[in-house]
């Protein structure tokens, strides 16, 4: 994979990962390709590093849960003419061991070493622990 970076983004207004995916699924009709965006105001000035296998790390309810790759960074200008970045992803969700994230604005770096890992194969299906004591949990380090 080389050198890469991820981003962190708050989902706001979603409420679990399945909510993402559906408002994700909902929107993908009208987007070029089929696959999902997200457009934000600012370029990454790391977009070399973002593009040799970084993810975005969606923040949902105040916790990392999961994560898409990034596929590219498009331009795309709005009805007002700006330049914006759309950050286009892979269609696939990966579930992620929960992590706390306190609010932010727009999108951060994300190193890979504090990243949190993929849930283990064939654990993505099981049920999530309660949001409460995932949150306690993860503030404790447990997970």
């Amino acid at each position: 994979m080389g050198n890469y970076v991820n981003l962190v983004k708050l989902s706001v207004g979603t409420e679990s990962v399945e909510g993402l995916q559906a408002w994700q699924e909902l929107r993908q009709a009208e987007l070029p390709e089929g696959l999902p965006r997200h457009v934000t105001r600012m370029w990454p000035k790391r977009e070399a590093e973002i593009l040799q296998g970084g993810s975005i790390y969606w923040v949902i309810k105040g916790l990392i849960q999961c994560r898409q790759r990034i596929l590219r960074l498009d331009e795309v200008r709005g009805e007002d003419g700006i330049r914006r970045c759309a950050i286009i992803l892979d269609p696939a969700l990966h579930r992620t061991h929960t992590a706390p994230k306190r609010p932010f604005q727009g999108w951060r770096y994300l190193k890979p070493e504090d990243s949190p890992a993929d849930m283990p194969q064939g654990r993505e299906a099981e049920v999530p622990l309660p949001l409460e004591l995932s949150q306690a949990l993860a503030e404790i380090g447990v997970i």
